[in-house]
């Protein structure tokens, strides 16, 4: 078979698979609730860590990200931590991740609030970095799209950037940006409504592959920070999103991995401990745009299952390989599950917050090593980075005085 034969294949494969995805039986809403829903384990008591342990855990994540903070100001490198790694084409894939990281680490500075000089360096040396390099983030090439999750989690530290200012003109270049990179997420739209980070399927200019849940949630989630700063979210393309992500709901709320495994509902990544790491994200983000379903029964059902089957979970973590352990869970789930379960808490009254934030206080900080960071993964030298930065985050929501960062799902309307 020539060439072009193959790909005129492949492009009719992909046509066949935007217009089965495009019909109306797909779009129809979730089957009605099962009882795992509302329903499940709930994690044994524990002692809870004090005030001055987190505290102090998330003084040490401070440290650590301030010694490794890179000349430029960003945070990771391409440096090979072991020899399997995930495709990752030079140099797009690494200038993705380099941004994701660095705009994780950013957000996780403005929050921890620490009032050391060496703190606000790094986190004015990080904001200068994303200014700079978040214009120039493209896709790697036709088929990795890591640059999603840059331009994700660059909206989420800008928006934090922009409410930590009171400089007018800081502010006006913060919104640009942010225009700029909700125009380029719009731009890497997958044809099925979310967003994915691999096109395997045709490598057209607008993906047509497969969206997965957790990705297309990540990015409503960093859009609905946009939009509470009035910042222009298309109504078109945020409603194709979290339709795609109620598509992959279970009726357990449980979510599939990506749209491609809808025939698989029972694939061991979209049973229940396949997707810990998932449902918590997930939920938040259909939550926030107003679906009635995740309601706050659902939310703390699921948490109290991420702690009591956190085995699951954790049997993943540092493994070298992605979906090599149980329920085919990844090692990055780890930290990125716990990082949106704290986010989830805040979702809850004020009264139930208190039993959750013990619960993950108590898992996040016995996990710290040595030198501050926390990873789950070895990839390339991105791991310590990402991890850390997340569970800062996470533990600052455990603070008996956490603020609450959460949008409410009235102001999720996009503009």
């Amino acid at each position: 078979m020539s060439d072009s034969n193959g790909r005129t294949i492949r492009l009719i494969a992909a046509g066949l698979v935007i217009a089965f995805l495009a019909t109306p039986a797909m779009a129809g809403e979730t089957p009605e609730l099962s009882p795992l829903a509302t329903e499940g384990p709930k994690p044994e008591p524990i002692e809870p860590p004090s005030s001055e342990q987190i505290a102090e855990s998330i003084r040490r994540g401070v440290d650590f990200l301030i010694a490794d903070q890179n000349s430029d100001g960003s945070w990771g490198s391409a440096q090979r931590t072991k020899d399997l790694n995930i495709y990752a084409p030079v140099p797009g894939a690494h200038h993705a991740f380099r941004s994701g990281v660095t705009g994780l680490c950013v957000m996780s500075l403005i929050e921890a609030d620490d009032p050391r000089e060496q703190a606000r360096d790094a986190q004015r040396r990080g904001e200068q970095w994303l200014m700079e390099n978040l214009p120039a983030l493209r896709r790697a090439n036709g088929d990795a799209l890591y640059n999603v999750w840059g331009h994700a989690y660059g909206i989420q530290a800008l928006v934090r950037m922009y409410r930590h200012t009171d400089d007018q003109q800081r502010r006006e270049s913060v919104r640009e940006l942010l225009a700029q990179q909700v125009d380029l997420l719009k731009r890497y739209h997958v044809v099925d409504g979310g967003w994915g980070y691999y096109d395997f399927v045709a490598e057209t200019k607008q993906p047509s592959g497969s969206s997965s849940s957790f990705t297309t949630a990540t990015v409503l989630i960093a859009l609905h920070e946009a939009a509470s700063l009035g910042v222009d979210i298309p109504e078109k393309m945020v409603g194709a999103a979290v339709a795609a992500v109620q598509r992959q709901r279970k009726p357990d709320f449980s979510y599939m991995y990506g749209e491609y495994l809808k025939w698989q509902p029972f694939h061991p990544i979209n049973r229940p401990g396949g997707s810990l790491g998932r449902s918590q994200v997930c939920n938040l983000a259909l939550r926030l745009y107003g679906d009635e379903k995740v309601t706050d029964e659902v939310v703390a059902t699921w948490l109290n299952r991420l702690f009591a089957r956190n085995g699951w979970l954790s049997i993943g973590r540092k493994r070298p390989v992605p979906h090599e352990s149980y329920f085919a869970v990844a090692g990055y789930f780890y930290y990125y599950g716990h990082f949106y379960a704290a986010h989830c808490i805040e979702l809850l009254p004020s009264d139930q917050r208190p039993h959750f934030q013990q619960h993950l206080a108590h898992i996040l900080i016995p996990l710290q090593e040595k030198d501050g960071s926390w990873w789950d993964y070895p990839l390339y030298n991105y791991h310590q980075q990402y991890g850390t930065a997340m569970a800062i985050m996470s533990l600052v929501r455990c603070r008996s005085d956490a603020p609450t960062e959460t949008a409410t799902p009235e102001s999720a309307t996009a503009r």
